[in-house]
């Protein structure tokens, strides 16, 4: 029995040994199908588009090698890295190599479903993949992960999307992304740890994240993005050391999901150390033939002040512009901070020394789909061999912003191909630069008003300006055409012509007057901030439909007469920003004589500007003031000649109505010299920002005076004593068009003036 036992185990050894064996040797049975002997022909199966010889260059083994397992693996692995095939096998029959491989589908068609706020051409630009491309799932999945953070980025981040495949023949597919996407993940609070020196609003106000709220559906700026909360920590960096805290710093910036995973809560942790003022501030340089002290009134620090780092940056652009003015070209301006954290002064040292010798070597442009290069290279102050200068580059970003084609302006400049080379990057992203616009509102002065407008400002990306408008109102209709070329004949010139049909019911003056006309105009720069355009203008002026009652002067000008008149325009114009300026100064010089042929001889002579001073970072003081004289040749003025003060220059008084009028019909008559003056200034109202709501206390003064010969029979009340008034205003940039309210309240005025307390208007274009 027990001999039984010892022959049944040896037994079963026996075989396990066998079986192991069996399993360890498979593989190498497997590869020795594929070894030995010489490959005689390679046979490809599976093909459907995709030719045989292609796959053998894939293959990259041909009759006559040997059936080496080391290169038939690389081979597989070869015409897998294609991508254009889901499936690969290699086989031996006898002698021959056979490839049998199943090809990736083609994509017939892409579609998106399910997507509402962002629109299908979005997220094509954002994945790779394209009709009639080969399809493959590695592909599909990084698309669908590009399309995820596009969401996010947008503010959802329970976004879903899956990829759905419909067969088609001949190996063909259609993609659907089949999107879910969910609710926007808002800010649910803005919190800040640390805050000793400001409240959590006022820091709130500093950056560009803002807390979910309901007035805030036409913003962005309340979905969580990482990189908007990188760049408020900078804000907060910015704004802290411009307020004196030279040791600030912020510690971290958290952003956490609420439970409900409907909104994030974030979180700032800062220390802001202490506050510090300005100690002794010096200018030293090593630059030949330069007094140092010369440089001072270039400063924005001063000594006792609180330290403000933002104020070091402008004087060091100040001073970089005043040497490249004097013709240093290459400087380097270091300030130099000796801080006593003691006494909590800091004191400044601006070293001013011979910078590296750097030139432009190139000048590339990206993000221009539509406007051409050389719209944006003739703003650049710079051109490619120049000397780089900071300020130079600066004011070519302002130029190309000003430019109106593009919502974003970056202008950056990185290392050449050699130490002194530079690069300069300009990357823009373009705008819609036309517009069709329908317009409705209503003015005080000009009642029921309607608007249609035709415009592109960027014409076939070449920079030109071409506009047709129509207004009509209750009291004024008016036809213009208008074709600007800014570089005529690629020179520094811009040209350009007007026609136009203006139509008026003057009701102040008893008499309709009906415009028709056109102009040709030049213009051109005489220096960076100095400006000339010139411009003729035939215009048939009428004059009819004049009261029974009117007043004599204006009963001896109805009719039509030819106006043939030359004007030129000069204009000094250093503000920040020609559509909402906040620092600077303007000044406009024009002249016009009419009587290059026609009916009329005149000569008008106007002169305004305005001076615009930054009082805090949000509120604004402005100045302006205009005097305007015109003059007969040979001839009386006539009314539709003269000078009628606007409401907008003198609030508080109607159109004309602080100037001369008939004493008995009491029609404006208009004035051959005039002046306005305003003193005004606009701040913020405590609202939030995105509201744009800002709030004006002004006071105007001006007066409108003298007419030619008057007619016996007619007795004309005049005065030229300063008219003044004084009155708060309110602007608001609303979803649905600009609110305008002023009230204006006379303080001076003569008693035959006429005023109007409240001025408002409202519009639309849609």
């Amino acid at each position: 029995m027990v001999g039984y036992r010892k022959l049944k185990w040896r037994l079963f050894g026996v075989l396990s040994a066998v079986w192991l064996f069996g399993l360890a040797s498979v593989p190498a049975f497997a590869q020795s199908i594929l070894s030995g002997g010489v490959i005689e022909a390679v046979q490809i199966e599976g093909t459907q588009r995709i030719e045989t010889e292609t796959v053998q260059s894939y293959l990259k083994i041909n009759p006559g090698d040997s059936f080496d397992p080391v290169r038939l693996d690389e081979a597989l692995k070869g015409i897998f890295a294609t991508g254009l095939f889901a499936d690969v096998a290699l086989e031996r029959r006898g002698n021959a190599l056979v490839v049998r491989v199943v090809e990736n589908p083609i994509i017939n068609r892409i579609a998106f479903e399910g997507n509402r706020r962002i629109e299908d051409e979005t997220l094509e630009t954002e994945i790779e993949l394209r009709p009639r491309v080969v399809f493959t799932r590695t592909k599909v999945q990084n698309d669908v992960q590009r399309m995820v953070e596009l969401y996010r980025r947008s503010g959802r981040f329970g976004a879903t999307i899956e990829p759905k495949i419909i067969k088609l023949e001949q190996n063909r597919v259609d993609l659907v992304f089949e999107i879910n996407e969910g609710p926007s993940t808002g800010i649910h609070s803005i919190n800040f740890i640390g805050n000793k020196a400001f409240s959590d609003g006022r820091l709130r106000e500093e950056i560009t994240t803002t807390e979910t709220a309901f007035w805030r559906f036409l913003i962005s700026t309340d979905s969580y993005d990482p990189d908007r909360l990188s760049f408020d920590r900078e804000l907060l960096r910015r704004f802290y050391l411009s307020e004196g805290y030279a040791d600030f710093r912020v510690l971290s910036a958290i952003a956490e999901l609420t439970p409900d995973r409907e909104g994030f809560i974030i979180t700032f942790t800062l220390e802001e150390g202490e506050r510090y003022k300005f100690g002794t501030i010096d200018i030293i340089s090593s630059l030949r033939n330069l007094d140092p002290e010369s440089l001072r009134g270039e400063l924005k620090t001063e000594e006792g002040d609180w330290y403000n780092a933002s104020t070091i940056e402008d004087s060091i652009d100040n001073l970089t512009e005043r040497l490249s003015n004097l013709g240093y070209a290459f400087v380097d301006i270091r300030p130099r901070t000796d801080r006593d954290r003691d006494t909590l002064i800091v004191d400044l040292v601006y070293d001013i020394q011979e910078g590296p010798k750097v030139f432009v070597e190139q000048i590339d442009i990206q993000g221009n789909v539509r406007t051409l290069d050389s719209v944006i290279r003739r703003e650049f102050r710079l051109v490619e061999g120049d000397a780089f200068n900071s300020s130079k580059l600066r004011r070519s970003r302002q130029r190309i912003q000003n430019l109106g084609f593009f919502e974003t302006v970056e202008v950056n400049n990185e290392q050449g191909s050699t130490a002194d080379k530079t690069i300069i990057r300009v990357d823009v992203e373009e705008q819609s630069t036309g517009d069709l616009t329908f317009g409705a509102g209503f003015s005080s002065t000009g009642g029921v008003l309607g608007n249609v407008g035709l415009r592109e400002r960027n014409l076939l990306g070449r920079g030109q300006d071409l506009r047709l408008n129509f207004t009509l109102s209750t009291e004024t209709s008016q036809l213009n055409l208008s074709f600007t070329e800014p570089y005529f004949l690629d020179r520094n010139l811009s040209a350009g012509f007007d026609a136009f049909r203006i139509t008026t019911e003057q009701d102040e003056s008893s008499f309709d007057e009906e415009r028709i006309g056109g102009s040709l105009r030049a213009g051109f720069d005489l220096t960076e901030n100095l400006r000339q355009v010139w411009r003729y203008t035939l215009q048939r002026e009428k004059i009819t439909d004049v009261d029974n009652d009117a007043s004599l002067l204006i009963k001896d000008d109805e009719g039509k007469r030819l106006i043939s008149s030359i004007s030129q325009q000069t204009t000094y114009d250093t503000r920040d920003s020609r559509f909402d300026p906040r620092e600077g100064e303007v000044v406009s010089l024009s002249t016009e004589f009419a009587g290059v042929g026609g009916d009329v001889r005149f000569i008008k002579n106007t002169l305004g500007g305005g001076y615009y001073l930054p009082i805090t970072e949000n509120i604004t003081g402005s100045i302006r003031a205009e005097v305007g004289n015109v003059t007969g040749i040979g001839q009386d003025t006539r009314v539709g000649d003269r000078f009628f003060i606007s409401p907008d220059s003198l609030r508080g008084f109607k159109f004309g109505g602080a100037g001369p009028r008939d004493a008995k019909t009491n029609d404006a008559l208009g004035g051959k010299n005039f002046y306005t003056g305003t003193v005004e200034l606009s701040f913020p109202l405590g609202l939030p920002e995105e509201f744009q709501i800002r709030g004006r206390v002004f006071s105007d003064v001006g007066a409108a005076w003298d007419v030619d010969d008057v007619p016996s029979g007619v007795t004309v009340e005049d005065s030229k004593s300063p008219r003044v008034s004084a009155g708060a205003g309110v602007s608001w940039i609303s979803p649905i068009g600009p609110v305008l309210i002023d009230l204006g309240f006379p303080i001076v005025k003569e008693d035959f003036d006429e005023t109007e307390v409240l001025r408002f208007s409202f519009g639309t274009r849609f």
